[in-house]
Order: structure tokens, then C-alpha cells, then sequence
């Protein structure tokens, strides 16, 4: 696992994301979790692996942030709903300089953007590596001619894309079941796949449910944002994180005994 070995804890890790507040505007937040702080402290105290944000959180907070930085290099507002691109808003010299231990980066494969963004990763990779930083590839198929960005082969095309573009560790979405999503894993090769972990689902059962299935499926852990932030009790849906993903416990269990 390279590079992503620093984030590790028995082969696997968990990245706590907010960096929703440029992707999807004010609709993800409350009045709690609109408080950067709010969401640093429990990232702090709930045994998490990484925060990942955009530049502007990093700048007025990278001191309150104690665990590994991880800085998104570009973004895009929700505004605009045609076809999607995301570009380069923070340099790797300046993430590194507000403490970044990873930059993170998305690719939209199938947008008519796409080679866009796939030639600016690929100076960003080189940068970032030479730098001594690890690279996190949000990838995400969208777009005029994708039709299902779950469809099995679809989540693979992008694992496989972060592979060959060289990301040290590739961020997609949950195809719904175990079987097709051990395929999305064996197309990254070695390169760690993390579930996103997308909106807030109904109950937590649901959401733990397609956790362990990607974990099942042979994923490294998930980049998860709303399903904690957003929960009642997130310090308590961090605790049962840790111990279904690090731990390794069934989802029965950590429910039993959070």
C-alpha cells in the first residue's frame, strides 16, 4: 500500500470528509455541523485516520487539526448541472506547506471535461510524489453517456482509472453488493479502494450494512462525511466505525455493543 501505509491501522483506515461545503452548498449542514470546529473535534476524538477538506478550511483551521491532513486540490460548486469539471484551486507546494500528509484530487471519467482533469492530476501526481506526499483519487463516472454511475464495470472503469493514473489510493462509490464490488476492488490492483460514503442513509443499519460489504469485497475502509457529522450521536457512530472497520467486528456486533 506504499504511500497509505501512514494512514493504516491493521491494514485498513478511515478518512472523516467535509469538504461537501463547496461540492453541495448549504444543504448538508444544520446548525451544528456548519461549525468547522464541530465536526475537527469529533474527527479529533473519533479515531479517525485523516481529515479531508478543501484549502480554505485548511487555512483557518489546520492548527485545531490533529490528525493527518489530507487537502483536495480541486472542486467545482453544484450550480452548474451540466456536464461536470473540477480544477486545480490549491497547489501542492501550498498544501504541503499547511501541513498536508495527502492531497486528494477528483476526476469525473465520462465527463466531456475528462481529459481535462485527467492532464492536470497527472503534473499533480508527479508534484505531489516528489513531494513525499500521498495522492487520493476521487473518482466518480458522470456525465451525457453515463447511465449508471453504480453499474459494476462503471465503478471499476474507475477504480482501474486510478491505477493507471497513479493515485496511491482511490475513492468510489458503493455498487450496493458484495460480489460486484470485489470486482471494483481486483481492478485497482494494489491500490487501496475506499467506499464513499455518500449522503446520510436512513438508519445506520443501512449504512453499516454496505460498509461491510465493501470491506468483505477486500476495500481498505471509506471516506465517510454525513453519516457521521450528520448523525445524532457521531462521537458513537465513530466508535462503531472503528470497531467494524479496524476492529473487525460484524455489524451485529458493534450495534450490540456501542
Amino acid at each position: 500500500m506504499g504511500r497509505m501505509n501512514r494512514f493504516m491501522r491493521n491494514g485498513r483506515s478511515i478518512i472523516i470528509a467535509y469538504d461537501q461545503g463547496i461540492e453541495h452548498g448549504p444543504t448538508d449542514f444544520d446548525g451544528r455541523n456548519v461549525d468547522p470546529k464541530f465536526v475537527i473535534d469529533i474527527a479529533n476524538k473519533g479515531g479517525f485516520d485523516a481529515f479531508a477538506c478543501q484549502k480554505g478550511i485548511a487555512e483557518k483551521y489546520h492548527e485545531m487539526i490533529e490528525i493527518p491532513l489530507l487537502i483536495k486540490l480541486n472542486a467545482k460548486t453544484n450550480i452548474y448541472g451540466k456536464e461536470p469539471v473540477a480544477k486545480q484551486l490549491c497547489s501542492v507546494d501550498y498544501a504541503s506547506r499547511l501541513g498536508a500528509a495527502a492531497v486528494g484530487y477528483t476526476i469525473y471519467i465520462g465527463s466531456e471535461f475528462e481529459a481535462d482533469m485527467v492532464q492536470e492530476f497527472g503534473k499533480i501526481e508527479e508534484e505531489a510524489h516528489d513531494a513525499g506526499l500521498a495522492v487520493v483519487l476521487w473518482v466518480y463516472p458522470r456525465g451525457e453517456y453515463v447511465k449508471d454511475d453504480t453499474a459494476r464495470d462503471m465503478v471499476a472503469y474507475a477504480a482501474r482509472a486510478a491505477l493507471e493514473f497513479g493515485a496511491d489510493a482511490a475513492k468510489v462509490k458503493y455498487t450496493g453488493d458484495k460480489e460486484s464490488f470485489s470486482w471494483v476492488v481486483k481492478s485497482a490492483g494494489n491500490v487501496p479502494v475506499y467506499m464513499a460514503g455518500g449522503k446520510k442513509t436512513k438508519n445506520e443499519s443501512e449504512f453499516l450494512t454496505h460498509v461491510s460489504g465493501a470491506l468483505d469485497a477486500g476495500a481498505a475502509g471509506i471516506a465517510v462525511g454525513r453519516n457521521v457529522w450528520q448523525s445524532s450521536d457521531p462521537l458513537r457512530t465513530a466508535k462503531v466505525l472503528n470497531e467494524l472497520i479496524i476492529d473487525r467486528k460484524s455489524p451485529e456486533k458493534v450495534t450490540k455493543t456501542a
